[in-house]
């Protein structure tokens, strides 16, 4: 074991584990990347952390700043963890939306939280513009950086450490790595990192199927927070992807629920939609290959929502 000068430095080397229950026999094998060991419990830890010192290498983000995001929660809770440990003030907007443990999660930290109403809690594109129009007007104070997530190209890089990880744990051996869609960060970085070490790699994005606006349908409402922003992701580049796997909610938080009573895996509703997308994955590829995809964050965030505090 390793001692880490602070908690940033605790940021990665999570986890890689095989699915072995939800894998139907003649499928490949399909390996999970444990996010959830991440400090705040999420991925987006990673993005969190080289955005801000980004922003600080080129004098975007100085000393006594505060740090504006429009957010569903994950990258919120991830940047006022950042913020936090590096002593900026934060001011996250956020919805209703999304799950109150983030909300609580981001204040604890000592996050300002600012909420944009939404329409019985549907996550949609009309939403989501709302929210960044929020997060750009509150920017324009002085001593104020805008983080701007979907549009900030310092993103993907905040990932290739965990594509490098991937290679490393799976001795090289991963056919395929399949991702959910939110600003597309992760599964930029992540395939750009693999891909220098296996340029053939196959690679599917998944998004919410009643709004699989990546797959050329129309926008609409789901459930699936972090994900499917309702119309295509500024910086999204569908050159790097393979196919898109559309997944319903439903069909994700049945999953999810699978994944915590037959795998011991308490993850959140995009990384039961992972595993939906990972499995037809691996159904195609055939026993030989080896697809891995990405726990994203901790069951704890959504306690309090249909996920598993409302079910039988």
């Amino acid at each position: 074991m390793r001692t880490s000068a602070g908690v940033l430095e605790s940021i990665g080397n999570t986890p890689l584990v095989q699915l072995r229950k939800v894998v139907p026999r003649d499928s490949a094998k399909v390996f999970v990347k444990l996010e959830f060991s991440n400090p705040t419990g999420g991925m987006k830890d990673r993005v969190a952390r080289a955005m801000i010192e980004a922003a600080e290498a080129d004098g975007r983000l100085r000393p006594g700043g505060t740090v504006v995001e429009y957010t569903g929660g994950t990258t919120g809770v991830s940047l006022a963890l950042v913020c936090a440990a590096k002593g900026y003030k934060m001011k996250m907007v956020f919805s209703d939306a999304f799950s109150d443990e983030k909300r609580l999660t981001m204040q604890a930290f000592g996050a300002q939280v600012i909420d944009v109403k939404s329409d019985n809690r549907k996550i949609t594109e009309r939403l989501i513009k709302e929210m960044v129009e929020t997060a750009r007007r509150l920017s324009q104070h002085p001593g104020h950086w805008y983080c701007d997530q979907l549009s900030n190209r310092d993103g993907p890089a905040g990932y290739f450490p965990l594509g490098d990880e991937i290679w490393t744990q799976t001795g090289g051996k991963v056919d395929a790595f399949v991702q959910s869609v939110g600003t597309a960060h992760s599964i930029h970085g992540v395939t750009l990192a693999l891909r220098r070490q296996r340029p053939d790699l196959r690679v599917a994005a998944v998004e919410p199927a009643e709004s699989a606006v990546l797959s050329g349908g129309p926008n609409g409402s789901h459930y699936i927070e972090g994900i499917g922003i309702g119309y295509v992701p500024p910086l999204w580049n569908p050159k790097l992807v393979d196919e898109i796997i559309p997944v319903s909610t439903q069909e994700a938080k049945a999953m999810a629920r699978r994944l915590a009573r037959e795998e011991a895996l308490f993850v959140g509703t995009s990384s039961g939609a992972n595993v939906v997308g990972a499995l037809r994955v691996a159904e195609n590829l055939g026993r030989d290959a080896s697809v891995v995809t990405i726990m994203v964050d901790s069951g704890l965030r959504y306690l309090s929502t249909d996920l598993f505090g409302h079910t039988g």
